[in-house]
């Protein structure tokens, strides 16, 4: 084959961006993360007649009909510390400002049933809603050792800073 000077520098070209493109892919990929991932998602209890899964938590072997569709997910999720409240430790999610204003309405028309929280797919806890959660905040308790909690709020805490920083890229 014989190519004119000005087609072999464009082949070059298309080669040299295809390499950088390719090695830009390469870096752009998912880093190794130093922790284990927590995803955590919160169901609202289901009434009768509402499809729904079971979950059943982990200790106490209560079963809690859920509606199957997250109402908040691991990305609306801003921060998580543990707190002591009069009956003990508990976890506390704080959500996204929009999550907020969702959280107030979904609360404030669904009084008498339940927030239940899972965590990479595990049911940990549930909440009774008895009334508007006006702050943006839930607080669980968690059927878990309390000695375990700090461990899972820091690994909350760090998934929730790498999606927080995945969703403002975007």
């Amino acid at each position: 084959m014989i190519f004119s000077r000005r087609s072999l520098v464009g082949v070059v070209a298309m080669v040299i961006a295809g390499l950088g493109l390719g090695l830009a892919g390469c870096q752009s990929s998912a880093r190794k993360k130093d922790y284990d991932p927590v995803l955590v998602r919160f169901f609202l209890e289901a009434t009768a007649g509402e499809q729904a899964a079971v979950m059943r938590m982990p200790l106490t072997g209560v079963e809690l009909r859920v509606r199957p569709k997250a109402v908040f997910v691991e990305t609306d999720i801003v921060n998580a510390e543990v707190v002591r409240v009069d009956m003990g430790l508990c976890l506390l999610i704080q959500v996204t400002p929009a999550a907020a204003r969702d959280l107030f309405r979904l609360t404030g028309t669904n009084q008498g049933r339940r927030l239940v929280m899972g965590a990479n797919e595990v049911p940990l806890g549930s909440r009774l809603i008895d009334g508007p959660f006006i702050d943006g905040n839930i607080l669980t308790f968690i059927e878990m050792p309390d000695d375990d909690l700090p461990a899972l709020v820091a690994s909350i805490k760090r998934t929730s800073e790498d999606l927080q920083r995945e969703v403002a890229r975007r």
